[in-house]
């Protein structure tokens, strides 16, 4: 149903081995508990107070394509490490698919730290392959969503878009973080296979290059504009900014754009904008390139420059500043002869709550978003509040179908302004309250007083 970003390589090794040696251990075993893990970021970035939620669709699509292909299981069988296991796990892994449910808060959802946004309920086997592939996908999507999200935020309605894969850690990083800047906020996107699959408006100028294999800027600026009327965009400053600005103004009073992209935005911003202003190109807009982020982009608009559009690459598709998020995978539940045994980790400042669990949202009432609540799974509904975790994948179907991306942007959009504006600070943290239920935190008292007794009792 969905495409793969490369056909050619196998979904089912897109892994950590110790997935696979688990498995395998299971398996020998005769492990066949129905298990849970839910998946949740324990600690937000730097200067962060919230996260945009994104990589569900390609969580999905590796839900529904995930096999072993044939030459993937002779190459495990050859493994000296696999030389004990039975033979009967390698046919198993021929017969392999996920059967099992996917919950999860929608892409676009505003989360905090310690918040179960995804939820495995498969399988012992199937619930525990997916890990790294789920970690990998929504670490990274959310993170640059995020990011994304701050730049916009910075850029106060001004168009910001992802000029970064030339920088992103990889082709396939490019495409997904430029998937995931466009969730959180951006116009678009200079990746061209990004607009192909996922329908995101594709914006490019020409580099200095284009500029340079002429005899002259002028003549490079002439070329360009008869060959883009309509969509031109000059860069105007691979030699002096001023006479670039000159010869962009020959060009006549339709030209729509200028780029720059150079150091000290702000002062060559205003000479530019002052020279097309004195030449009647007031409708002539700047736009702005160059190693911007969001904390940049707030300078320059705080300078009031007169800058219309960013395009920032390097910084919001590697999240430069703080590059990884910390999300995680944890076992709360498994159920083996009908009998529920919760689980739960017990150490200082990594426990984990136990059982499957919902997000219930409340909002104050100027619509913005007040606390969340954890609750077990089966709590009932608050009647102030907005259950955040839906079913996606039943039973190894897919029930509920995603929005088109472009409307998943719209969402983040929407979800963003219940934000209150102190946890999009982004020079500082404001904690969010995220609250547990009496229930959860009884529960996981009661085990982890049964956990210490029977460890006092075997000492």
């Amino acid at each position: 149903m969905y495409d793969k970003i490369y056909q050619g390589l196998g979904q089912a090794f897109k892994t950590d081995f110790y997935e696979l040696t688990m498995s395998a251990g299971y398996f020998q075993n005769n492990v066949n508990a129905l298990t849970t893990f839910e998946l949740f970021i324990r600690k937000l970035p730097n200067n962060r107070s919230y996260l945009i939620f994104a990589g569900l669709e390609q969580v999905i699509e590796y839900l529904l394509n995930l096999r072993f292909t044939n030459k993937e299981i002779s190459f495990l069988r050859k493994m000296p490490v696999f030389k004990y296991v039975k033979p009967e796990f390698f046919d198993y892994l021929k017969k392999f698919r996920f059967r099992g449910d996917l919950w999860s808060v929608p892409e676009g959802t505003i989360i905090f730290e310690n918040e179960p946004v995804l939820r495995v309920t498969a399988n012992i086997i199937e619930s525990q392959i997916v890990e790294t592939f789920f970690l990998s996908v929504i670490n990274f999507q959310t993170l640059i969503a995020t990011k994304a999200s701050r730049v916009v935020h910075s850029a106060r309605g001004k168009g910001v878009a992802d000029f970064g894969t030339r920088r992103a850690h990889g082709p396939e990083a490019g495409i997904l973080a430029a998937r995931a800047s466009y969730i959180g906020g951006c116009l678009g996107t200079s990746n061209v296979y990004a607009g192909y699959k996922f329908n995101i408006p594709l914006y490019g100028t020409a580099a200095h290059s284009y500029t340079m294999a002429f005899d002259s800027e002028l003549e490079a600026f002439q070329k360009y504009y008869a060959t883009f009327p309509e969509t031109t965009l000059l860069l105007i400053d691979t030699y002096d900014i001023e006479e670039g600005v000159k010869n962009a103004i020959k060009i006549g009073k339709s030209l729509k754009g200028v780029r720059i992209d150079s150091d000290n935005i702000i002062k060559k911003s205003r000479i530019v904008r002052k020279m097309l202003d004195e030449a009647g190109l007031q409708k002539t807009k700047i736009f702005a390139t160059g190693d911007l982020n969001e904390y940049k982009i707030d300078e320059i608009l705080k300078s009031k420059a007169p800058v219309d559009m960013f395009g920032v690459g390097t910084e919001m598709v590697t999240s430069r500043d703080d590059p990884a998020l910390g999300g995680v995978y944890k076992l709360v539940e498994q159920i083996t002869d009908n009998k529920v045994k919760y689980r739960a980790k017990f150490s200082l400042e990594k426990s984990t709550y136990p059982g499957k669990k919902q997000i219930f949202r409340r909002y104050a009432k100027d619509g913005m978003i007040k606390e969340d609540l954890l609750t077990l799974a089966n709590a009932s509904r608050l009647s102030d509040s907005e259950p955040l975790l839906k079913c996606y994948i039943k039973n190894g179907k897919l029930i509920r179908r995603l929005p088109e991306l472009a409307q998943t942007r719209q969402m983040t959009i929407k979800n963003l302004e219940t934000l209150p504006d102190k946890y999009k600070n982004i020079y500082k943290t404001v904690p969010f309250k995220v609250k547990a239920s009496p229930e959860l935190i009884q529960l996981f008292k009661e085990l982890q007083r049964r956990y210490f007794n029977l460890k006092s009792l075997r000492n």
